[in-house]
């Protein structure tokens, strides 16, 4: 971690840490499961789906609920884990900075490239931000520098086209899943 005097950043950098921990924990409870028999996931998954909150401000609940959606879809993942991005309604100020934040890193991330094999997970209460987040972040990258990187959008089937669209000239793969 890069020592820095400026509090604000330290939150920053801690809330990214705090986000990359429950991704890991995520995808470790995932991979625990899949040593069980068919019938014993089958009743754990059931027992442990967490349904699609009811409202925007339900961070707790909204990172549950996008977390296993990200779980069902890391079929043909070979990086260690994936990059979830959780995007806020952006209703409040605070969001509006948050995501900023996150939008500035993920176009850094997205300049610099990203390793085949990897997923980028991007879902959020609004589908309508998230789609605009991911179309905004996308929208300098290099025609083809996404190759057998697997984008995952989970949102309305509204905005399905459009982010598809947006990823379609770097040739990443493309997943919808409808909330």
């Amino acid at each position: 971690m890069i020592p820095t005097s400026n509090p604000k950043q330290k939150v920053v950098t801690m809330r990214k840490f705090i986000l990359m921990a429950v991704v890991a924990l995520s995808a470790c409870v995932g991979l625990t499961a899949c040593s069980k028999h068919a019938a014993d996931d089958q009743a754990q998954e059931q027992v442990q789906k967490a349904p699609k909150p009811t409202t925007m401000t339900d961070s707790k609940g909204w990172n549950a609920y996008l977390g296993q959606l990200v779980q069902a879809n890391l079929q043909g993942m070979k990086a260690p884990q994936p990059y979830a991005y959780m995007v806020t309604p952006g209703t409040t100020e605070d969001e509006q900075a948050q995501n900023a934040r996150q939008l500035q890193g993920v176009q850094d991330t997205v300049a610099r490239g990203v390793l085949p094999g990897n997923l980028l997970a991007f879902g959020g209460p609004s589908s309508t931000a998230t789609a605009e987040f991911v179309v905004d972040a996308f929208k300098n990258a290099n025609p083809g520098s996404f190759k057998d990187v697997i984008v995952l959008f989970i949102g309305d089937k509204a905005d399905e086209q459009k982010v598809q669209d947006a990823l379609k000239p770097t040739g990443a793969t493309f997943r919808f899943v409808e909330m």
